[in-house]
């Protein structure tokens, strides 16, 4: 069992920046690839990041590569997105997750545990 909860979310004029971070309980977090996902009003969940146990692999979507970042601390049990030239389009609730893999995935239906979800919004 993981149990993960996210932080760090907010308000922020559009190109500005946030870091989520992602705390996950238990002892096995190496074990687990961690994924970032975003859900806005009206709209499907969606993925955003993910990275393997050992950070050696990460993917992004196309709409955020290039300004979003995911990283790992292992020894912190922590996984972490940094969010830069925010735009109002990214405004949504983001999810953070975890699958028991060495894979990662960008499909939600693969991931085991979810966090409650910290909102992000960006005005224009």
């Amino acid at each position: 069992q993981v149990q993960l909860v996210e932080s760090g979310g907010g308000l922020v004029q559009a190109g500005g920046s946030l870091r989520l971070s992602c705390a996950a309980s238990g002892r096995t977090f190496s074990s687990y690839a961690m994924g970032w996902f975003r859900q806005a009003p009206g709209k499907e969940r969606e993925f955003v990041a993910a990275i393997t146990w050992n950070g050696g692999r990460t993917l992004y979507a196309d709409s955020v590569k290039g300004r979003f970042t995911i990283s790992r601390d292992n020894a912190k049990n922590t996984v972490y997105l940094q969010m830069n030239s925010l735009k109002p389009e990214d405004t949504a609730v983001y999810y953070c997750a975890a699958r028991h893999s060495l894979v990662v995935t960008t499909t939600h239906t693969w991931y085991d545990y979810w966090g409650q979800g910290t909102q992000v919004t960006v005005s224009s």
